[in-house]
């Protein structure tokens, strides 16, 4: 939780110093401005267990549309109000704070990255956050990351980590996170043997 914190800490910190151009750019999220997916961050945070049935039922049970549902439901705030609900739930609750607040950790700091990325704007993430983040996201039943990674050995460039058996894709550990998270904007940022098989996996 205290990794959860410190991450979303630094998220809204970012999000405070965007322009409103960059608040309307394209996210590496499908169909998502960086607005919406400041939105759907922080979208499960004020939900009790009744408001999030809610929600699941209205979207069929189906993740995509009930996240869908989140960032409409935050359509009318501000970007300053956006900046300000992170912060005010700076540590995660609800739903975020499953596993811990392993939720919160891993879904804000892929999500950071998917506003980061196209807005050329680097970090380098602690690498206490970034083990964790990965250890976890190879098991988390909505990135699968082991599943993408089947096959393949994964080996971070810039830490002591690496997950899996077969011929090596090398990288940093945010761009191995972001690969197995289904983002392909990675894997320019990746080399070895076996990135063409990681590769073909990504849309799996």
């Amino acid at each position: 939780m205290t990794l959860a914190r410190a991450e979303r800490e630094e998220f809204a910190e970012l999000l405070a110093g965007l322009s409103p151009q960059q608040w309307e750019s394209p996210s590496l999220c499908e169909r998502w401005r960086v607005r919406d997916v400041a939105a759907h961050v922080i979208s499960y945070d004020e939900l009790d267990l009744r408001g999030l049935l809610l929600r699941f039922g209205k979207g069929w049970f189906l993740q995509d549309r009930a996240n869908a549902l989140g960032v409409a439901d935050l359509a009318d705030r501000t970007t300053d109000e956006l900046v300000d609900s992170m912060r005010l739930h700076a540590e995660p609750s609800g739903l975020p704070a499953g596993f811990g607040g392993m939720i919160g950790l891993v879904d804000g700091m892929i999500h950071q990255q998917d506003i980061r990325r196209p807005l050329a704007i680097p970090r380098t993430i602690p690498q206490d956050r970034l083990r964790a983040a990965l250890d976890f996201a190879r098991f988390a039943p909505l990135i699968r990351g082991a599943w993408r990674a089947r096959g393949v050995r994964l080996v971070a460039t810039d830490l002591d980590w690496s997950h899996g058996r077969g011929p090596q894709v090398r990288g940093s550990g945010e761009a191995l996170l972001m690969a197995m998270a289904g983002r392909r904007d990675a894997l320019g940022d990746l080399a070895g043997p076996g990135r063409s098989t990681f590769a073909a996996h990504l849309g799996a």
